[in-house]
Formats: C-alpha cells, structure tokens, sequence
C-alpha cells in the first residue's frame, strides 16, 4: 500500500472531482469558506509548477437555488437548467476570485456527453483543455447542465470525472465528497470500517454502497463514486475516493480514503467515451456469424452480417449491435444513414459497390469505431 500511496503523491497531472454537498450549504447557497478552503489546497499542490490540476466542479445547479428562491433541487429538467444558468456563472466566479489569491487564472469547459461521443468534438475538448494547462490555467469542468437534456446528460460529475481524467491522461484521480470512503457497512452505525484499498471492483461485490449523498443538493453518491473508479480504474488511471476535508492529505500520498488501484490499460480515448458516455440512436441486429467476427475476432461489421435495423440515425451516430436473443454486445459508430441501411442488408460489399457505387464497399462499423460492451 505504501507504495500505491507514493506513487499518489508524485502524480503530476491529477484530476479531481468536487460534489455540490462539499460547497454549499445547507439551504443551496455556495458556501464561500468551503470554496476557498478547497482552492487553499489545490493551489499549494500545484505551487511548485510540477503538478498540474483539472478541477470537475459540481455545484452549479445547487449554487442557482437560492437565488431563483428554490428551497430544493428541482425535479423537472427546464428548472434544472434554469438554476444551472443562474448557478454556473456564480460558481465560476467564486473560483476565479478564489484562485485570484494565488495568482491562478481559471478557465471553464462546459461538456455534454454528445460532445464527447462524436470525433471531432472529443478532438476539440481534448485541444482545450491541453491548451488551458500549457498556458498555466487551471481548467474548471462541469457538465453543461443548461443545455443538456435527459438523453444527453451524464448524469453526474463522477463518471464525467472518471473520462477527463482519461481524456487529459491524468496520473491520478480523486474524487471528494462528504464521505471519507469506501465503508463495509452503514459509516454511520458502530462496527464498521473504511476499505482502505480495492484491487478489484469484485472486492466490493458483497459490500452494500449507499446512493445518496446526505446532503441532497447533488445527483451522485457512493453508487456513482464506486463506478466512476471502476471506469478510471479500468482505463489505468488510480483512483483515491475520499472527503473534501481530507483533500490535502489524499493528495499528498497519505493513507486516507479508499485508493483504488489500476485494473486495466489506456485504451484509445475515443472508445472509453463511446463506450461510457454516448447514447445510442437506434441499434442494428447481427446474425450469428457477425457477432462472432465482431466480438471473438475484433472485425469489422460488414453489410453482410446485419439482419434488422430500428431507429433513426445519421452516418457518424453511435448504435448498439445487439445479437439474435436481442442482448447488447457492442457500441459503435456507424457508417450508414438508418434508411440506408434496408436494402445493404445481407448483401456483401463487392455486390454493392458494383450496383450502387464504391462509395458502399465499405464496413457499416469500423473496427477502429467500436466497442465491446461484453469483452
């Protein structure tokens, strides 16, 4: 452990995730105290010009609250997006006067999923936020809530941490909550005790997490804190999961919170965002044998293996590939417009290309666009 928590402390490029519960108080205002008490910390880690930090920030909607005269987050999206728009630009402000103090200019990237699941779009955010760091800026990342709408929204700032952090190529993660980790029971009730270390996701498996933050101003709990390590994890980039009181002692290497250790690769960034932030826009059924090339062999799909299509899609959209028992096994980007696909069914691209152009010997999902949702 002691070496899981050096290599904590010698991170260089960290990405740490802020919940509405640890900024604001109890009525939904910010509360500026917290908000500077985090800024002391983050801008002393970064003092010495060696490590650098991407601040996600939750908050938004909660800091909107009180000045829309709203006594609880709302339930419907329009008034949700109407506090994120009040809410947004008094939490930006907050930081940038907060970080002013040390001398730390602060820029804000708003995303939506939809940002992330299409190419060029993931290209832009991820020049943004390379440019921002260059340049000695602290990015300030929320979800774009005042736009966003129910089938393009994240859902919550953990698991949008959990993909910058990949996107940026963080060394670490850290996500703060009112919560100082991971407990094997209730934290509340005598008797239990904070897991110090996960080095699987299946260690938790028998673990009952809670899914509400006490607080109640924000969308995640220790269900979506839990996730989004496991995606980080995943995709290689170690997780520490404690409070935002702890901060400065979770970010210098000490033993606090819940370290979540590495359990996978970096993969093309592309493909973890396809895989855990698009929404799908209609799904194509395979038959047995492209199912098996696409999910045994990595291949292609090809015309030839498709034998349904439902929904309405655009060449570039994300859909599911689902096999003949209708289960979900990969997620890509499609090649095709849904009413172009009908009659490509079943046929190979050579008979194609030759009754309807070249333009059509071509894969309805690349390889190189597409991801197992099952490997």
């Amino acid at each position: 452990m002691a070496g899981a928590r050096q290599a904590v402390g010698e991170a260089r490029r960290i990405v740490v995730k802020v919940g509405s519960s640890s900024l604001t108080t109890a009525s939904g205002g910010l509360d500026a105290d917290r908000v500077d008490a985090l800024v002391d910390v983050l801008a002393k880690v970064r003092s010495g010009g060696e490590r650098e930090i991407v601040l996600v920030s939750s908050g938004a909607i909660a800091a909107g609250l009180a000045p829309l005269g709203l006594s609880r987050r709302p339930k419907d999206l329009a008034r949700q997006q109407a506090a994120a728009s009040v809410g947004q630009g008094l939490l930006v402000a907050r930081y940038t006067a907060s970080f002013a103090r040390y001398g730390v200019r602060v820029g804000q990237v708003l995303l939506t999923s939809d940002d992330m699941s299409r190419r060029a779009h993931h290209r832009n955010a991820s020049r943004t936020l390379d440019k921002l760091l260059a340049m000695g800026a602290l990015p300030v990342v929320n979800e774009n809530d005042t736009v966003a709408t129910d089938e393009i929204r994240f859902g919550d700032n953990d698991r949008l941490a959990a993909l910058v952090a990949h996107l940026v190529h963080a060394d670490l993660l850290v996500l703060l909550s009112d919560v100082d980790g991971v407990y094997d029971g209730d934290p509340g009730k005598p008797g239990t005790s904070r897991i110090a270390e996960v080095r699987d996701p299946s260690e938790l498996s028998g673990v009952e997490i809670g899914s509400a933050g006490k607080a109640g101003v924000g969308t995640g709990g220790m269900v979506t804190k839990v996730e989004a390590a496991r995606i980080a994890a995943a995709a290689g980039v170690p997780v520490v999961l404690t409070s935002a009181v702890h901060a400065a002692d979770a970010l210098s290497g000490q033993d606090t919170g819940t370290y979540f250790h590495p359990t996978g690769k970096r993969s093309a960034d592309r493909l973890l965002w396809l895989q855990h932030a698009s929404t799908p826009q209609g799904a194509l059924t395979l038959d047995d044998g492209a199912v098996e090339a696409v999910v045994e062999r990595r291949k292609s799909l090809l015309p030839a293996g498709i034998a349904a299509v439902e929904g309405e899609f655009s060449a570039g959209d994300p859909v599911e590939l689902r096999d003949a028992t209708g289960r979900a096994v990969a997620r890509g980007l499609v090649s095709f417009d849904a009413k172009e696909i009908p009659r490509l069914i079943g046929r190979s691209t050579r008979e194609l290309a030759r009754e309807l152009g070249p333009a059509y010997e071509r894969e309805v999902v690349h390889r190189d666009d597409l991801v197992l949702l099952h490997p």
